[in-house]
C-alpha cells in the first residue's frame, strides 16, 4: 500500500470555493445535497471544513463543526473512489477527529461505514431513514394552528425551539438555514406559541425537508403538505429519525417510502432532546 507521506499529500482547511466541490462529490455518492447548503454551512465554523490534496487535486474531505464548547458534528467524509483503502481517507479522518478531542462528536453515518465508526469510538443512537415521494398538499390544519414565514418569528424563538432538538445552540446556522437561496420556512402557531418549524430546500433530486419539528403527527403532516405545496413537483425526502415513532408511521401514512439509511452515532452519552416532536433532521453534514 502507497505511504500517504510519500505522496505529496498534504491536508488543510478547505477554503468556500472547495464547498462546492463537496456538494459535487456527496452528490455522486447519492445523498443528495441542497444547492446553497455550501454557503450555509462553510460560515456556521470556517475552519471546521478539512480537505485533503495530492498533489494540488482535492482527493479526501471531512467537515468538523464544532457548535458550542462541548458539541461537534462530523460529516462530508469522503475519498475519492479510485484512491479508496490506500490511507488518505484515514490520515484526514485522524486529522478531523483531532480538532473535536474532548468534544461529544454526533455523525450521521452511512451503512459500510458504521463499522469503522464503532472502531473509532462511535455508538449507534438511533436509525434515520430517508422517506421520498410526493404528499398530499391539501391537508387542513389542526384547530386553531395557522402557518407563518418562519423568518417572521422573533428570532430567539426560534432559536430556542431549535435548541429542543438539537444538542447544542446554533444561532449561526440557524439564522443561515432559514434565509439562505431556494428554500421555503414555515412555522406553525397557535395562540400566539410555536407549534412546528420545517424547511424545505431545493437539491440536485427531490427536495429536502429539513429540519421538521411539531408538536403532533396532524402539525407535522400539515408542515409537510405546506412545504410540497410550494414545490413546483411537490417531490419531497426528509430523514426521518426512529427514535419518533410517530414520524416513521407519519411517512408512510403521507405515502412516503424509504430509499437510504443513515445511523446517528456519538462517542459520548446520547444527547437529551425532545424525541417526540423529531419529525426530520436537519442535515446529514452538520447534523
Amino acid at each position: 500500500m502507497p505511504n500517504p507521506a510519500e505522496n505529496n499529500f498534504e491536508i488543510a482547511a478547505a477554503s468556500a470555493e472547495d464547498i462546492v466541490t463537496l456538494g459535487a462529490w456527496a452528490h455522486e455518492e447519492g445523498w443528495n445535497p441542497g444547492l446553497a447548503d455550501g454557503g450555509v454551512f462553510f460560515p456556521t465554523d470556517p475552519g471546521g471544513f478539512l480537505i485533503g490534496r495530492l498533489g494540488a487535486v482535492p482527493v479526501t474531505s471531512v467537515s468538523v463543526v464544532r457548535y458550542g464548547p462541548d458539541h461537534g458534528f462530523l460529516g462530508f467524509y469522503l475519498t475519492r473512489p479510485h484512491l479508496r483503502g490506500q490511507g488518505y481517507g484515514l490520515r484526514t479522518w485522524q486529522a478531523g477527529t483531532a480538532r473535536l478531542a474532548g468534544r461529544n462528536v454526533g455523525l450521521d453515518g452511512v451503512p459500510d461505514q458504521q463499522d469503522n465508526y464503532r472502531r473509532s469510538g462511535f455508538r449507534t443512537c438511533w436509525s434515520n431513514a430517508r422517506y421520498e415521494g410526493t404528499p398530499p398538499t391539501d391537508i387542513a390544519p389542526p384547530p386553531g394552528t395557522s402557518l407563518v414565514d418562519a423568518r417572521s418569528v422573533p428570532f430567539a424563538h426560534l432559536a430556542a425551539y431549535d435548541r429542543r432538538f438539537f444538542p447544542a445552540p446554533r444561532e449561526g446556522f440557524l439564522a443561515a438555514w432559514i434565509t439562505a437561496p431556494g428554500r421555503t420556512a414555515l412555522a406553525a402557531v397557535r395562540d400566539g406559541e410555536l407549534q412546528g418549524l420545517g424547511v424545505v430546500r431545493a437539491c440536485r433530486a427531490a427536495s429536502r425537508i429539513g429540519p421538521l419539528y411539531a408538536t403532533s403527527p396532524q402539525v407535522a403532516a400539515y408542515l409537510v403538505s405546506a412545504l410540497a405545496a410550494t414545490l413546483p413537483e411537490g417531490t419531497v425526502a426528509v430523514d426521518v429519525p426512529d427514535v419518533n415513532p410517530a414520524a416513521v408511521r407519519l411517512a408512510g401514512e403521507l405515502g412516503l417510502t424509504p430509499s437510504f439509511d443513515t445511523a446517528r452515532m456519538y462517542t459520548g452519552p446520547e444527547p437529551v432532546i425532545d424525541r417526540s416532536g423529531y419529525y426530520g433532521i436537519t442535515s446529514l453534514e452538520l447534523g
